[in-house]
């Protein structure tokens, strides 16, 4: 038998390890999968690898640093590559957050995510959760299994954000390579460098540095608890399109988003959104006709800088995205389409949001 010291002693750790936890900060991990639960064949499998084969709970045991920051309870979403994920996965995810950040113990929330579509997932929770707790998305540019893989400083750095007082009220962040970006402004800039994030024109937040979280601005457009958006009992989003701009474009492919009854369609227009004569031409051909017609925003294929309503393409009903570029102004407009068709309440949404 154990002897009433030990038994005492052990009683006293599991005291002081329960008294541990408590006194720090909760932080949920919502895995999704992407490179940073990717795994390649060999350690300079840098590109070939598979992502999604770890779990989320496997991320968080293999990174032991995590338990000196905060207490961590991790739920898996999907596993897959980020490429693959769905508007009913962005509506799960979104529920998900919302009903964890009822709990007032949580301090803040971490999603693990593929690179790829990262910058519209984290757009998407910036506009749908209901909180000003800080939600933090972080993938990786390298696989788990890589030399020098970026994933488990990305994590940690981001539970950091999470848990920081500071990180709250500034919406959805993005977390990666030391960096703290608005989930608004940032998009992927390269294919395989780890800065890829970065939101070129307007900057990023602040630093995630070995002393602290450090934060430099606050993003002042329309989020989170400020946002009019609710789709917690919502199933599915309006579909919307989206039509990019180049030399002698084929209207066959506007047509087809019109006759597959999308609610609205958004262009990546040259320049500072600007549409050829056939893009024109389809497009009043399209007001002439009968039946339901789409609602149209207009954005830029840069990646930067503002589209601004002229009266050429206002009269034709094409609302400009001002800074989002395509993949968000899409996003956001689904989002619109929940609440109005109104074109008037839908331009005030993009000059707001």
């Amino acid at each position: 038998m154990r002897s009433f010291k030990a038994i005492l002693a052990a009683a006293l750790l599991f005291a002081g390890g329960a008294q541990a936890a408590a006194d720090k900060p909760l932080v949920w991990v919502f895995s999704t999968g992407g490179t940073i639960a990717g795994s390649g064949s060999s350690p300079t499998d840098m590109s070939n690898y598979t992502a999604g084969q770890f779990t989320g709970e496997q991320l968080v045991r293999g990174l032991p640093q995590l338990a000196d920051v905060a207490e961590i309870k991790v739920e898996q979403v999907v596993n897959i590559l980020s490429n693959d994920l769905t508007v009913a996965d962005w509506l799960t995810l979104s529920r998900r957050i919302n009903e964890t950040l009822a709990d007032p113990r949580v301090a803040g929330v971490v999603v693990t995510h593929g690179t790829n579509t990262l910058e519209e997932t984290a757009y998407f929770l910036n506009l749908t959760v209901k909180s000003d707790r800080p939600v933090v998305v972080v993938g990786a540019m390298r696989p788990a299994t890589a030399i020098s893989a970026d994933g488990p400083l990305n994590l940690l750095n981001a539970v950091r954000v999470a848990r920081s007082p500071d990180a709250k009220g500034k919406g959805a962040l993005i977390v990666m390579n030391d960096e703290i970006n608005a989930a608004r402004d940032t998009t992927k800039t390269t294919t395989y460098r780890v800065e890829t994030f970065r939101a070129p024109e307007l900057g990023m937040l602040g630093y995630v540095d070995e002393d602290k979280v450090a934060f430099y601005r606050t993003p002042v457009k329309r989020h989170t608890v400020n946002s009019e958006f609710d789709v917690r009992a919502l199933k599915t989003l309006p579909t919307v399109g989206v039509l990019y701009s180049y030399v002698e474009p084929r209207p066959e492919l506007f047509q087809a988003l019109v006759k597959a009854g999308d609610k609205g369609i958004v262009f990546a227009g040259t320049g500072a959104g600007a549409l050829s004569k056939l893009e024109r031409d389809g497009i009043d051909e399209m007001l002439k006709g009968k039946g339901a017609k789409p609602v149209m925003v207009l954005a830029s294929r840069t990646g930067n800088g503002r589209v601004i309503g002229t009266k050429e393409y206002s009269d034709r009903g094409l609302i400009p995205a001002d800074s989002l570029n395509a993949q968000k102004a899409r996003i956001l407009l689904m989002l619109a389409l929940t609440k109005t068709q109104d074109p008037k309440e839908i331009r005030r949404i993009f000059a707001e949001y």
